[in-house]
């Protein structure tokens, strides 16, 4: 085994914690107000509308044999909720700027 293996490994297991940690310790908090879980179930409804749209519109061409069709189904459903997360970002900048001009 070499360094560059341990090195691979250790983080491997230094990500699984940070992503556990990022996931128990807001939930932990929540506890105390189950308010703030509500509006973290309506973020991510959201977001999983947006793909459920993006995955609607997406194609299933496969442009190669080793990709199947819901795979090239799932990636451009990823990719189009992207564009569209990327378009209401860009209007809500366009939207802050010109409130703020206007004020």
């Amino acid at each position: 085994m070499d360094i560059i293996d341990v090195g691979l490994y250790a983080s491997y297991i230094l990500i699984v914690l940070c992503a556990l940690a990022a996931i128990i310790i807001p939930l932990a908090q929540s506890i105390g107000d189950p308010q703030s879980l509500i509006k973290s179930g309506i973020g991510l409804g959201a977001l999983l509308v947006v793909f459920l749209i993006g995955y609607i519109i997406a194609g299933s061409d496969t442009g190669s044999a080793d990709i199947t069709e819901s795979t090239s189904k799932l990636v451009g459903g990823g990719i189009i909720s992207m564009y569209i997360f990327f378009f209401i970002a860009l209007a809500g900048i366009v939207y802050t700027e010109i409130s703020k001009l206007i004020k």
